[in-house]
């Protein structure tokens, strides 16, 4: 038997299939039988990595094999405290790496605790309590409300069964559950309404299945199945940062081999040539790169968890920042999750009702005017009705234990005061009564409860037989279709009239607009008993009924979701609504957000289905809604956007977004509402719940990587200005004009602090109106490597112009030599501190304002003062070989160290001048054509 074959069978036959008993169950030896041919009703974890083995792979990466080089090299030449931090560096590194991979494979494990621990099934003919894992095809399983569903059962028997399913099915309420066949061949897991699936839970009635599906073999074992075969996609920031490496190593040690070289050919000392040239290639390789971007990352996750954002994993920040396309789950994360009552209908008139969430905060107002409660007979009748016939309460956080304790946690935000129990339509309907003055509490001395009539997906109805004043009365809500055939009256205008067909056309007219707009319709009717209507009997009371009218309710849309889609949009990005509700919804709430713009497509999972590969990655970019999709659906959405070179983010909150947000570039879990699997899954996680926070992610992201390529052109810029000066030297026949000692300082006094201050650098105005930058960008795109090059070229150049200078201002003195080089060193350190300054800009120093980072500045004084020391303290003096300079050296040493950054800095303001000017005819001519 197929398996997705099983709720199209008669009862019957799904015995004959299963070889089962229904009356009596397996027995005992059958089961032991089963259990040893198919395996344990557990989930497997794939092929596992042992810590050691993940411990050790951190260090096989290509640039911590060059920083464990640079090491013994630093040992070599004595510098010990270069050699301690560079281990230090790949120590940290290490364990920040395993730590994330560990964390990672941790996702199956949360999957795994989501099965229930224990079953009751029919084995022999008695109802015997066994380990869920021991469950076998065949088996007959008994559930109540409060239990989880221990396999994938197909439904015998139900009882006003309702099941949670919106962590698997994406479903924003739970689903009511019948036994009877179901003879379409290709339905998606939502519309199942005959099977109960592993790990979702029974939140209403009672229910009795037959196991069809074990372990693995489950829908459950299917998402377990694609997160281990889902692999963890590199960041871009990852692989740049690899190619960077790479290309630094290979151009930092053939210019230092070319130096080296040069300076023999030229009659220089061949040990104190090689001295130099393994300084130089120390100073030339960013061996603290890989340390800044961590540092940088990780300030950037602080911030982040102050904007509501918990970042499992460093590079996901950055990530976020190219992410083109967000993939959002709707129910719960676009809206509140929260079902709420927005129209009635009542005797002709329509009404809108204000308030969002569980607070019963709101009014009633027809036509923009506020309708008086306590005159309007009908309303109150209404709200009668929804408050009693009702099983749901709105209690404060402060009255709900468990709400207080998330309040209290960490990594959660309680946003919502009030806290439901019970269904979500029951509870909108509390809510909706309490608002307007007609809640459940109110009516507790006046009516009792005698009987309930459970709601079932037959009746579509349900109704409560209440006390009151020694009278009785049936309060009826349901499928406005099935409820009109139980009344024969209306209430109109504060009269019970009779219900008529025109009257009936209306009502059906006021429902068909309301599931129009998306809303969930409900129907509320009542009557009096009158003493000799003894009977309690169902078909008794629920007939000759007065209809009153209609609520039409809906899980709203998150207030600042829709500034935060808007802000997306003018970011260049894409936001994609994923949802496993129906179609009619999704687009509405698609509609009022913002989402689908003119000319976009919705697609239903059926639809889906039906597409080719090469379709779907047609229609792809089109798309913008998809409903009724399964976990393998969302995966191939986002597979198909990759395909499309987009870089995408994936939000969720259940099971079954899990396979998708692992696959996904950045995965995004909900911290209130989502599951151990979607968070242990994800890159991100938001602790609010909260798109706007995906903005904000964002933001930072893109702040972030700017950072990064701020101090990536600050370090290679003042390289390339060291190698040069030397390279430039050497084959000009000069001696050379900096000691392997002082090469080794200027590395430690510009490399340190004032690239780490960069990494904190504010963003720039205009960050988040720019379109997002592509995944194969190379690092040095947007000219930076042509600034990188340029800027290094006027340093090195100039450093040695200032060492020339004063090289023959006293040719025939002995310490003219150590003054030049004294002169070079802080010419050259100079040049560096005030290149920084300009790197805080992809224009140029002038379109900064240099006080703005206070990090930078400190950071820029402390290296002033540090090569003061080096200058001026007689005992360091001898060291590092360096002679006190005087007003007119640093005349010199402040002219030749400006001048590279402030003549780029000047001719950039003039191109941006000229184009200004460019473009006015240009503009102008437009204006006139029109």
């Amino acid at each position: 038997m197929e398996q997705g074959m099983w709720h199209g069978l008669e009862t019957a036959d799904l015995a004959q299939a299963l070889d089962a008993n229904l009356d009596t169950g397996l027995a005992p030896g059958t089961a032991a039988e089963r259990l040893a041919q198919i395996g344990r009703n557990e989930l497997s974890e794939g092929k596992k990595t042992s810590p050691l083995m993940l411990f050790l792979g951190q260090f096989k990466d290509f640039m911590v094999l060059v920083l464990m080089g640079a090491t013994l090299i630093s040992g070599l030449l004595g510098e010990y405290l270069d050699a301690i931090t560079i281990v230090a560096i790949i120590v940290i590194n290490a364990v920040l790496g395993f730590v994330q991979e560990f964390r990672a494979e941790k996702s199956l494990r949360a999957l795994k605790a989501l099965s229930a621990p224990m079953a009751k099934a029919l084995r022999g003919g008695d109802i015997v309590v066994i380990p869920a894992s021991e469950l076998v095809p065949g088996d007959v399983v008994e559930l109540e409300s409060g239990d989880r569903i221990p396999a994938d059962l197909r439904f015998i028997e139900t009882n006003s069964c309702y099941a949670e399913e919106s962590a698997l099915t994406g479903e924003s309420v739970p689903v009511s559950k019948h036994c009877d066949p179901i003879k379409a061949a290709d339905i998606p897991l939502g519309d199942m309404r005959n099977i109960g699936f592993m790990g979702t839970m029974i939140t209403r009635g009672t229910a009795k299945g037959i196991v069809v599906r074990t372990g693995m073999n489950t829908e459950m074992g299917k998402i377990a199945n694609l997160i281990q075969q889902t692999e963890t996609m590199e960041t871009p920031l990852q692989h740049r940062l690899e190619q960077l490496g790479k290309i630094l190593i290979i151009v930092a040690l053939a210019l230092t081999v070319m130096v080296v070289v040069a300076g023999i050919l030229h009659g220089q000392p061949a040990y104190e040539m090689f001295l130099a040239g393994v300084s130089l290639a120390v100073a030339a390789i960013p061996e603290g790169l890989p340390a800044i971007v961590t540092i940088a990352l990780a300030l950037g996750v602080q911030r982040m968890i102050k904007r509501r954002a918990i970042v499992r994993k460093l590079p996901s920040v950055e990530t976020l920042g190219c992410a083109s396309v967000i993939c959002s789950d709707k129910t719960g994360t676009l809206t509140q999750n929260k079902m709420t009552v927005t129209q009635l209908w009542i005797g002709g008139r329509g009404m809108d009702i204000t308030g969002e969430g569980y607070e019963p905060a709101g009014g009633c107002f027809e036509g923009g005017k506020p309708v008086d409660i306590k005159h309007d007979q009908s309303l109150r009748r209404l709200l009668q009705v929804a408050a009693l016939c009702n099983n749901a309460t709105v209690t404060k956080l402060d009255q709900d234990p468990d709400a207080i304790k998330r309040k209290k946690s960490k990594t959660a935000v309680v946003q919502d005061e009030w806290v439901l129990k019970g269904d979500p339509t029951e509870g909108a309907l509390t809510v909706l009564a309490a608002k307007l003055g007609a809640s459940a509490k109110s009516m507790e001395g006046l009516y009792k409860r005698v009987k309930e009539y459970p709601f079932d997906s037959e009746r579509k109805r349900m109704s409560v037989l209440v006390t009151h004043q020694g009278g009785r009365l049936i309060c009826t809500k349901g499928a406005p279709d099935m409820l009109m055939n139980q009344c024969t009256y209306m209430l109109w205008d504060g009269k019970v009239v009779p219900f008529t067909a025109t009257l009936k056309q209306k009502v059906n007219d006021a429902a068909e607009k309301m599931a129009a707009g998306a809303l969930r319709v409900l129907g509320f009717a009542y009557r009096e008993l009158r003493p000799q209507d003894a009977s309690e009997v169902e078909s008794d009371v629920e007939n000759q009924l007065i209809f009153v009218g209609l609520s039409g309710m809906i899980d709203p849309p998150r207030r600042e979701v829709k500034d935060a889609i808007a802000n997306c949009r003018r970011a260049g990005i894409k936001t994609v609504m994923i949802t496993g509700d129906h179609q009619l919804t999704a687009e509405a709430i698609a509609g009022q957000l913002g989402i689908m713009p003119r000319g976009g497509i919705a697609v239903s999972g059926q639809q889906l289905n039906e597409m080719t590969e090469e379709t779907l990655d047609r229609l792809a970019d089109n798309i913008f809604v998809y409903a009724r999709v399964s976990p393998e659906h969302k995966l191939r959405i986002v597979k198909a956007l990759q395909r499309k070179g987009h870089v995408v983010a994936m939000t969720g909150d259940g099971v079954n977004d899990a396979p998708a947000i692992k696959a996904a570039d950045i995965g995004i879990a909900m911290g209130i509402t989502g599951t151990d699997v979607s968070k242990e899954a994800s890159s991100l996680v938001l602790s609010d719940d909260n798109f706007s926070s995906i903005v904000a992610a964002i933001e930072e992201g893109r702040g972030i990587y700017e950072n990064i390529r701020k101090f990536i052109r600050y370090l290679l810029a003042s390289n390339v200005g060291e190698i040069l000066t030397m390279f430039l030297a050497m084959m000009a026949g000069l001696p050379l004009p900096l000691v392997p000692i002082q090469i080794l300082w200027v590395n430690l006094v510009t490399d340190g602090l004032p690239a780490m201050a960069l990494g904190v650098d504010q963003a720039e105005k205009d960050l988040m109106q720019q379109k997002p930058r592509s995944a194969k960008e190379n690092i040095f795109a947007r000219r930076l490597g042509w600034k990188i090059i340029s800027r290094g070229i006027l340093i090195g150049v100039f450093t040695l112009l200032a060492f020339w200078v004063t090289l023959r201002i006293r040719p025939g003195d002995p310490q003219n030599l150590v003054h030049a080089q004294t002169v070079a060193f802080a010419t050259l350190v100079m040049a560096q501190l005030i290149h920084v300054f300009d790197c805080r800009s992809s224009r140029s120093i002038f379109h900064r304002n240099i006080l703005q980072n206070k990090y930078l500045l400190f950071a820029v004084l402390s290296s002033v003062v540090l090569m003061a020391a080096v200058l001026y303290v007689p005992m360091l003096q001898p060291i590092f070989k360096t002679v006190p300079l005087m007003f007119r050296d640093w005349c010199l040493v402040i002219v030749a160290a400006g001048i590279p950054t402030f003549l780029m800095g000047i001719g950039s303001v003039l191109g941006t001048s000229n184009k200004k000017k460019t473009k006015w005819p240009l503009q102008g001519q437009k204006s006139i054509a029109r």
